[in-house]
């Protein structure tokens, strides 16, 4: 199985660090973000990565080379030229991570989450996209019915709705930014160029199972801010 770390964001909220380094190379522990999600990949025996690089694209590969992977394969999806987000980011990697099942990842996001488990799910319902979520508040939730199928988006302090299934009862949880999916999803993907997993998901959501996997309780951090470095350090040694 492979998986793709997303680590070409420019992480503007990260200044001043970002103003000279690329995000995924933060440091918590002694350990830089990137690293620290190889190895959490490894855990589950995941070895064979790829990784999007953008903001100081160079640094990132420079840091890769130096470190043989730490101990995974590594493959560069280079878009030095311009950043995709995450959506484009996944279809231009298309051709590195094959036609399996394969998992994804941010590099700014730390959990605990037990992969295997998530993976039994999605294979025993047979889902074209599993996503991981938390009951935690946010201000950006996705919508799932009483089967934990996709059905739509909110952003809580705006309160602007993008409604993908209506149905009635609809339950707001927190997306955890990883995800499985099956290699069918590049044949659907309706996008091309720059666009957010997030409009994948609600496009594809009325035709094709997407579901939620709850994994509330589980460590999940996003290290987004400087301040958050200190929390990140006190949860993940």
């Amino acid at each position: 199985m492979k998986a793709m770390i997303f680590a070409a964001g420019l992480g503007t909220r990260f200044k001043p660090w970002t103003d000279k380094h690329p995000k995924a190379l933060a440091v918590i522990n002694g350990k830089s973000l990137l690293q620290r999600n190889i190895e959490y990949l490894q855990q589950y025996g995941i070895t064979d990565v790829v990784v999007n690089v953008h903001h100081f694209a160079d640094q990132i590969v420079d840091a890769v080379e130096a470190n043989k992977g730490w101990g995974s394969t590594i493959t560069i999806s280079d878009e030095s030229d311009v950043v995709l987000e995450t959506g484009g980011g996944l279809l231009k990697a298309k051709p590195l991570l094959g036609h399996q099942t394969f998992v994804s990842v941010n590099a700014d996001i730390l959990t605990d989450l037990d992969l295997h488990k998530m993976m039994a799910y999605h294979q025993q319902h047979k889902s074209l996209i599993t996503i991981a979520t938390t009951d935690r508040t946010t201000s950006r939730y996705f919508l799932f019915d009483e089967n934990n199928r996709l059905c739509g988006w909110r952003n809580a302090k705006s309160g602007e709705e993008r409604i993908s299934i209506r149905k009635p009862g609809l339950v707001e949880k927190a997306y955890s930014t990883v995800a499985i999916f099956e290699p069918e999803v590049f044949q659907l993907i309706p996008f091309t160029g720059k666009f957010s997993l997030v409009d994948v998901y609600l496009a594809l959501a009325p035709e094709h199972l997407i579901l939620g996997y709850d994994h509330s309780g589980d460590k999940l951090l996003d290290v987004g801010k400087p301040e958050s470095v200190a929390v990140a350090e006190s949860l993940f040694p």
